[in-house]
C-alpha cells in the first residue's frame, strides 16, 4: 500500500463525522474572517498581513492588555465564563470545607478592597517583622525557603520528576532571584532597558518607603545592585535550554560539598521536606556562583531584598497604594499597559491559582460536553497517524532511529479537555475576610501536596493547567500533550467550520505540541519521558544541521529596529510551528481520501488551511511587551509564527503562486524541512 493510501486508510474524513458540518460556523461564513484580510498585500510579501492586515490595522488593544488577538480574546471570554461560575457558587457556597465555600471565600476576600484598605499592612506584620529580625545568612535562607511567601532568592528549590527517571521525583535546584523579566534587562546596553533599570530602582525605593522601611533610597540601590550581580552569574537562555547541560544529580551530602557556601540545612529544614536524598542541580556553575554571592552579600541587603519581594508579590491584595504602585511599574513601565485589569478579572485569576481544578470541574460541566472530548481525541489520532507517515518518509534519518522515533510517537499520551481525576482540596482553609491569609494558605497547601509525594511514583495523571486555561503544552517528563477545554473553540476549533479551517487551526496546534517531542530538546527524551540519547551519531549530526538552518532564518528577523529574534532560544517553538503545520497539512490532505476539496469563497482547500493558521496568530502588541517577549519568551513574535513558517512549506508557494522576487520567497534549497 502506498504512502497516501496508507494514511487515507488510517484517517476518517472529518467532513463525514457526525455533527461536523453543522449549519453555521461561529466565524462566518465558513470559519475564517474574510473582512479581516488585506487583499492589497501580496501573499508572498507578507502572508500575515494578507490574511489579517485589515484586522491588525483596525483593532485597538484594550487598555488593560498589552496585546490582543484570538488567544487573548478567548482568555477574556474564559474569564467571563469563570466569573459566572464563581458568582453562582458564591450565591450558594455550601458548608465550610466544601469546594464551593473555598471558591466563594477566595473570590469575596479578593474583591473586598475596602476591607483590604482598612487592614493596611497588618496581615503581613508578622512576616515583615520576621524578615526584619533576620541576623544571619542561615535565617535568611530559611525565610527564602518558606513556600507561603513570595520572597524569592538566588535559588529555586522544588520537586519535579527526575529527568533521567521520570517515574520518581527529585528536588530540582534552579537559578532564580530576578524581579525583571530576564537577565538581559540588567546587562544589555540598550536605551529602553536602561530606562527600565532606572524606573526599577525608583519603584523599589517607593515600595519600601510606603512600607516604612528606613532609608528606602539606599536600600533600593542595594537591591538593584544585588539583582544585577545575580544576573551576571546566571546562565543565558540558550544555555539554560540545553538539557545536556542541566542534569547534575546529587545526594544531600554531595550538594553541600558542591556548594558549601549556602546554608542548605537551614533552607531544607524550612521546607519541611521528608527524608529525601535526590537533588538535581540545573545550572551547575551558576548555582555555585550564586551561592557564593549569597554568602558574600550582607544580611542587611537580603532583608531589603526580601521585604521588597514580599510587598511586590502581595501588592494586589494590599491597600490600593501598594497595588497602584506595583501596576505603575510592572504593568505600565515593563509592558506598556495603560490601565490595570478590572478587579473582578484579577479575582478570577486568584481563584484559579488557589483552587483552579475545583473551578475547572464546574467549567467543564457547563462548557465542554463529552462529545467534544471524543472529537478532539479523534483529531489528535489523525495527526499522530500523519506524523508516523512523515517520519517513515524522512530521507535524512536512518531506519534504526526512525524505529525509535515511531516508538516514541506511539507512546505519546494525549490529554484532552479535563483530567480524569480531579484534585482534592481537603485541608485547605479559606476565609472570606482574609485575602493575604488565603494566598499564603493556598501556597503552603500546594507545597505540602507536592513534597508529600517525594518517594512515591510520579503522578502521570496530573495536569499542569486547569481546563479553563486557554493554552496547550507538551510535557517531556511524561511524553504527553495536553489540550485544556478552553482552547477548543473558534478560531482554533469549530465543529461547524470548514474542515480546512479546523486542520489549519487546532490541527496546527496539535501538530505543534506533538512537534515538541521531536524538537531540539524534546528529541533528547524517549517514549517513557526519560532523558537519553536514542539517535545514531550520523542522524544527530544531520538533525543539528537542519535545525541550524532554522536558527539562521529566525535570527535574521528584526521585529524592532536593532532587536532581532534569538534563533537559538526560540528554536524549540519554531521547530514545533514548522513541523506541526506540515503534519497538519498532511493530515488534511489525506482526510480527503484522494479527492479534492471544493472551492469555498473563491479559495482552495489548501489556501483555506494556510489562512486558518494565519488567523490563529493575528495579534496587535505594544512595543514594550514585544521588547520584553524578545528576551524572555521562547516563542517567536506572532507575525513570524506565520511568515516564518509558511515560507518553508512548498505547498504554500503553490497555493498562493509565490514566486522569486516576493519578499517571503526562499529558494527550494534554502527551505528548512525537518519533520
Amino acid at each position: 500500500m502506498n504512502r497516501r493510501a496508507l494514511l487515507a486508510a488510517a484517517l476518517g474524513s472529518l467532513a463525514a463525522r457526525p455533527g461536523w458540518a453543522a449549519s453555521r460556523a461561529r466565524i462566518t461564513p465558513w470559519g475564517f474572517d474574510l473582512a479581516g484580510m488585506d487583499r492589497s498585500v501580496r501573499p508572498g510579501d507578507d502572508f500575515a498581513r494578507y490574511a489579517g492586515g485589515t484586522w491588525m490595522r483596525t483593532t485597538a488593544i484594550p487598555p488593560d492588555r498589552t496585546s490582543w488577538g484570538p488567544f487573548f480574546s478567548l482568555r477574556a471570554d474564559a474569564e467571563r465564563d469563570v466569573r459566572e461560575i464563581i458568582e453562582a457558587a458564591s450565591a450558594a457556597p455550601g458548608p465550610p470545607g466544601s469546594d464551593g465555600r473555598r471558591i466563594a471565600d477566595t473570590y469575596r476576600a479578593y474583591l473586598d478592597v475596602a476591607a483590604i484598605a482598612r487592614a493596611g499592612l497588618s496581615p503581613l506584620f508578622a512576616d515583615l517583622a520576621q524578615i526584619g529580625a533576620a541576623r544571619t545568612h542561615e535565617e535568611v535562607a530559611a525565610l527564602m525557603a518558606r513556600p507561603d511567601l513570595p520572597l524569592g532568592g538566588p535559588l529555586s528549590i522544588s520537586p519535579w520528576p527526575d529527568a533521567r527517571d521520570p517515574d520518581r521525583y527529585a528536588m530540582n535546584i534552579v537559578q532564580s532571584g530576578l524581579s525583571l523579566p530576564d537577565r538581559d534587562y540588567y546587562l544589555t546596553d540598550d536605551r529602553r532597558f536602561a530606562e527600565v533599570r532606572e524606573a526599577f530602582g525608583a519603584y523599589v525605593a517607593a515600595m519600601l518607603a510606603l512600607a516604612g522601611v528606613p532609608s528606602p533610597e539606599a536600600a533600593a540601590q542595594a537591591v538593584a545592585a544585588l539583582e544585577t550581580e545575580i544576573a551576571r552569574r546566571q546562565w543565558p537562555r540558550d544555555k539554560r535550554n540545553d538539557r545536556d547541560l542541566t542534569y547534575h544529580p546529587m545526594s544531600r551530602a554531595g550538594l553541600k560539598a558542591f556548594a558549601p557556601a549556602y546554608p542548605w540545612d537551614a533552607a531544607l529544614a524550612a521546607m519541611d521536606l521528608p527524608a529525601h536524598d535526590l537533588f538535581v542541580v540545573k545550572e551547575d556553575s551558576a548555582v555555585q556562583a550564586l551561592t557564593a554571592l549569597f554568602r558574600a552579600t550582607p544580611v542587611e541587603t537580603w532583608r531589603a531584598y526580601m521585604t521588597f519581594r514580599c510587598l511586590n508579590g502581595m501588592a494586589d491584595i494590599l491597600p490600593p497604594a501598594f497595588d497602584d504602585l506595583a501596576f505603575g511599574f510592572n504593568g505600565r513601565v515593563l509592558a506598556g499597559q495603560p490601565r490595570p485589569r478590572e478587579r473582578w478579572r484579577r479575582a478570577v485569576s486568584a481563584v484559579n491559582a488557589a483552587v483552579g481544578e475545583a473551578v475547572g470541574r464546574l467549567y467543564v460541566a457547563r462548557r465542554f460536553p463529552p462529545a467534544a472530548k471524543a472529537r478532539i481525541t479523534a483529531l489528535v489520532e489523525d495527526l499522530r497517524s500523519a506524523y508516523a507517515i512523515r517520519i517513515r518518509a524522512l530521507d535524512w534519518m536512518s531506519d534504526a532511529t526512525k524505529a525509535a522515533a515511531l516508538d516514541k510517537l506511539s507512546r505519546l499520551r494525549v490529554k484532552v479537555g479535563y483530567p480524569d481525576r480531579w484534585r482534592d482540596y481537603s485541608g485547605l482553609e479559606t476565609r472570606a475576610d482574609d485575602p493575604v491569609g488565603n494566598r499564603k494558605r493556598a501556597l503552603g497547601w500546594d507545597w505540602r501536596r507536592r513534597v508529600g509525594r517525594l518517594g512515591q511514583p510520579t503522578d502521570r495523571d496530573e495536569w499542569g493547567m486547569t481546563p479553563q486555561t486557554v493554552n496547550a503544552y507538551y510535557n517531556a517528563f511524561f511524553n504527553e500533550i495536553v489540550f485544556p477545554a478552553a482552547i477548543l473553540q473558534p478560531p482554533y476549533f469549530d465543529p461547524a467550520a470548514d474542515p480546512a479551517v479546523n486542520f489549519g487551526g487546532i490541527g496546527g496546534v496539535i501538530g505543534h505540541e506533538m512537534g515538541h517531542a521531536f524538537d531540539d530538546q524534546g528529541a533528547k527524551t524517549d517514549g517513557r519521558g526519560a532523558q537519553r540519547d536514542w539517535w545514531s551519531p550520523a542522524d544527530a549530526a544531520r538533525f543539528k544541521a537542519l535545525t541550524g538552518r532554522l536558527v539562521e532564518q529566525y535570527a535574521a528577523y528584526e521585529p524592532i529596529p536593532g532587536r532581532r529574534i534569538d534563533g537559538r532560544s526560540t528554536l524549540g517553538e519554531n521547530i514545533g510551528d514548522n513541523g506541526g503545520l506540515r503534519v497538519a497539512l498532511e493530515a488534511y490532505r489525506l482526510s480527503l481520501r484522494g479527492g479534492r476539496a471544493p472551492r469555498v469563497g473563491g479559495f482552495t482547500g489548501e489556501q483555506r488551511f494556510f489562512l486558518s493558521w494565519a488567523q490563529t496568530y493575528r495579534e496587535v502588541i505594544r512595543d514594550a511587551q514585544l521588547r520584553q517577549d524578545l528576551v524572555s519568551d521562547p516563542h517567536s513574535p506572532s507575525v513570524f509564527r506565520v511568515n516564518g513558517v509558511v515560507r518553508n512549506i512548498d505547498a504554500w508557494y503553490r497555493a498562493f503562486d509565490v514566486r522569486p522576487g516576493d519578499r517571503l520567497y526562499l529558494a527550494p534549497g534554502a527551505r528548512a524541512r525537518i519533520w
